[in-house]
Parts: C-alpha cells; structure tokens; sequence
C-alpha cells in the first residue's frame, strides 16, 4: 500500500470515529417503500423521530424505529457520563439504497411466466448533536445581523 493511499484510510478511520450512524443491510422491504418512511424522519429530533415511527402504520416504521435504537446505542457507546436530553440528538442524513433482488417466477396462463423481483434495501442512519451555539434563531438570522 503506498503511503498516500495509507493516510487516506487512517483519515477516513479518524473520520469515523466521530460519526455516529446504524446500518441496516439485506433489508427485505422495496426501497421505494422504505424512503417513504425515512423521509418523515429526515432532520428531526431524535425523540420526535421515535414519535414519529411508533405510531406510524408503515411496515417498515418497525424496522427503521430499531434502526434508530441502534444509532443512539452507538452514541452512547462513544459518548459515556453524557446525557442524551443535554446532547439535542438530530438524525443528520438517512439514505436507502438498494439491495439485491431475488427472481422469482410466477406461473401465467398458456404456459407463460412472469418473473417476480424480491427486492431488498440497505439504510445507513447518521447521527448529530446540535451546540446551542450554533443554533440559528427560528428567524433564520444570526443574532449581530439583528439590528433594534
């Protein structure tokens, strides 16, 4: 491995070590049923977003919701004596992309076939803490742009 291409990965390794994500390989729902449910969450709230996949009556709110479980388990993880409430947890990004698909064929009449795609997904769920100084008023303003 040349040097260069080994710096890369070991910034990529740091990289990662602040990151706090799930991923949910092979899952076996379409992904265009599956984006339905991770566009309602995208941007909101860790606590809003488990509202928001609990009473959901989407399949795949079930499957999303544990995904989540598991990003936050992961922030624990990397984050011991911090409070999660103090923290203001967002989901960052989530992204569906898709899987493999099975084939499978559906006898039709007249000796015919229809073939059938299984097709399957994989999430990846980001995780971000937003600072309260960083926070931008509900204005959209910075607060020295605000003149009285």
């Amino acid at each position: 491995m040349g040097a260069k291409k080994r710096n890369r990965a070991n910034e990529m390794k740091e990289a990662k070590k602040s990151r706090y994500y799930a991923v949910l390989k092979d899952c076996p729902t379409s992904p265009r049923k599956m984006r339905l449910v991770v566009d309602i969450i995208r941007g909101q709230e860790v606590n809003k977003a488990l509202d928001i996949l609990k009473y959901s009556t989407k399949e795949a709110s079930g499957r999303i919701e544990k995904l989540l479980l598991s990003a936050i388990a992961n922030w624990q993880e990397k984050n011991e004596g911090v409070r999660i409430e103090d923290s203001n947890l967002f989901v960052k990004e989530v992204f569906v992309d898709q899987g493999r698909t099975l084939k499978r064929l559906r006898p039709a009449p007249q000796g015919r076939a229809h073939r059938i795609r299984k097709r399957s997904n994989h999430v990846t769920l980001v995780l971000d803490s937003i600072n309260k100084t960083e926070a931008i008023p509900a204005g959209g303003q910075d607060e020295s742009s605000i003149t009285k």
